[in-house]
C-alpha cells in the first residue's frame, strides 16, 4: 500500500492499530479473567484480534514505502524497528483470543456442569495470566511505536513560540 486519497497509506492505517491493540488487549484480558465475558462476547474476540492480526503487517508495508519516500534519519530508523516488533504481539493477541473463546465454547457445550479440562483454575489462570503478559507487552509496544513515530514526524517541526500568523 503507498497512497490513500492523495495520503500516505500509512498515516491512516496506523490508526487501526493505535485502536484494535488495546481494545483487543483489553477483551483478552477480561475475557480471559471472567469466562461469563468470554462467554457473551463468543466469536467477537477472536474476530477483533484478527482484525488486530491483519493491521499490522499492512500498517508496517504501508510504512516501509512511506520510509523510502522520506528523509531517513536516526529517528525514522528507530519507528521501523520499533515497527517491525509489532507482528509477534498481535500474533500472541490472536492466539490467546482464539484459545479463549475455544474455551469457553467448550465449556458452554460442556453443560451446566461446565466442568472441562480447559476450565480448571490453574488452566485459568494460567490463561489469564498470559493473557495479561501479551496485553500489556503488545500495548507498551504500541504506545513506543507511536512515540518514536510522533517524534520522527514532528521533531522540528512546532516551535515554542507563537507565529505571527
Amino acid at each position: 500500500m503507498s497512497l490513500i486519497n492523495g495520503l500516505p497509506a500509512h498515516v491512516l492505517l496506523v490508526h487501526v492499530v493505535v485502536v484494535f491493540v488495546p481494545l483487543t488487549a483489553l477483551a483478552l484480558v477480561l475475557c480471559a479473567a471472567r469466562p461469563a465475558a468470554a462467554r457473551r462476547l463468543g466469536v467477537a474476540l477472536p474476530l477483533f484480534a484478527l482484525v488486530t492480526l491483519v493491521s499490522v503487517p499492512l500498517t508496517t508495508g504501508a510504512g516501509e514505502w512511506l520510509e523510502k519516500h522520506v528523509g531517513s534519519n536516526a529517528l525514522v530508523r528507530r519507528h521501523a524497528e520499533l515497527g517491525d516488533g509489532l507482528l509477534p504481539w498481535a500474533a500472541g493477541l490472536f492466539v490467546l483470543a482464539v484459545a479463549v473463546w475455544w474455551s469457553a465454547r467448550r465449556t458452554a457445550a460442556s453443560g451446566p456442569s461446565g466442568t472441562s479440562r480447559w476450565t480448571t483454575a490453574p488452566v485459568r489462570v494460567a490463561t489469564a495470566v498470559l493473557a495479561l503478559v501479551v496485553a500489556v507487552g503488545a500495548v507498551v509496544d504500541v504506545y513506543r511505536i507511536g512515540d518514536s513515530g510522533a517524534r520522527a514526524a514532528w521533531q522540528d517541526a512546532v516551535t515554542r513560540t507563537t507565529s505571527g500568523g
